[in-house]
C-alpha cells in the first residue's frame, strides 16, 4: 500500500511538472503598457453635489514632499470630515493655491472590517468627501482626482483598534 501511495505521488508530481512547463512553452512576454486604475465617477445620488470630474489623463502621481499633505482620518463606518482634519485640508488647499500646476490624487482607504465591495464604496466616499471639502475651499475640481483602494493598502496590517484607526484615511499624492 505504501509503495502505491509513493508511486501515485511521483506520477502526480511528474504530471504537474509537464503540465506547468507545457503552459509556458509558447508564450512570449507581453509589452503592453500598465493600465492605471480607473478614476472614480461621482454621481448626484452618492454625493448630493454636481462637481465635474476631470478627464482621465496620463498624469503620474508621486508622494508629496510638502508636510501639508498629511493623511486625514475617519471614524468607523463614516466618511464625514472630522473637525480635527479641517486644518490639514485647509493647509493642502493653501499649498495648492501657491502651486497651480499641481494635480492631486485623493486615495480613499478603509480598515479590514467589512466586505471588499463595501470597503471599496466607503473608500470612494471618503476620497470624495475630501475632494468636496477642497473644492469648497477654492481648489479647482479638475485638479482633483479620486480613487478607492478599500482595505487593500493598509498602513498597519495588524487587527487592532489602533491599526484600524490608522487605515481609515484619505491619502494625497501629487503630480510631478
Amino acid at each position: 500500500m505504501r509503495r502505491g501511495v509513493v508511486l501515485l505521488l511521483v506520477v502526480a508530481f511528474a504530471a504537474g511538472v509537464v503540465f506547468g512547463l507545457s503552459g509556458c512553452a509558447g508564450r512570449k512576454p507581453t509589452e503592453e503598457p500598465v493600465v492605471e486604475p480607473e478614476v472614480s465617477e461621482e454621481t448626484d445620488a452618492l454625493t448630493g453635489e454636481d462637481i465635474p470630474l476631470p478627464d482621465v489623463d496620463d498624469t503620474v502621481f508621486v508622494e508629496p514632499l510638502s508636510p501639508e499633505f498629511e493623511n486625514i482620518h475617519f471614524e468607523f463606518d463614516r466618511y464625514d470630515i472630522r473637525p480635527v482634519d479641517e486644518p490639514i485640508l485647509e493647509s493642502i488647499a493653501s499649498w495648492l493655491e501657491q502651486h497651480e500646476d499641481v494635480k492631486v490624487l485623493i486615495e480613499g482607504h478603509c480598515d479590514e472590517r467589512g466586505t471588499n465591495e463595501y470597503n471599496m464604496a466607503l473608500g470612494e466616499q471618503r476620497a470624495l468627501a475630501a475632494r468636496r471639502y477642497l473644492v469648497s475651499l477654492g481648489v479647482e475640481a479638475q485638479r482633483l482626482s479620486t480613487i478607492s483602494y478599500g482595505e487593500e493598502r493598509p498602513l498597519d496590517p495588524r487587527s487592532t483598534e489602533e491599526a484600524w484607526a490608522k487605515n481609515r484615511r484619505a491619502h494625497f499624492t501629487v503630480s510631478d
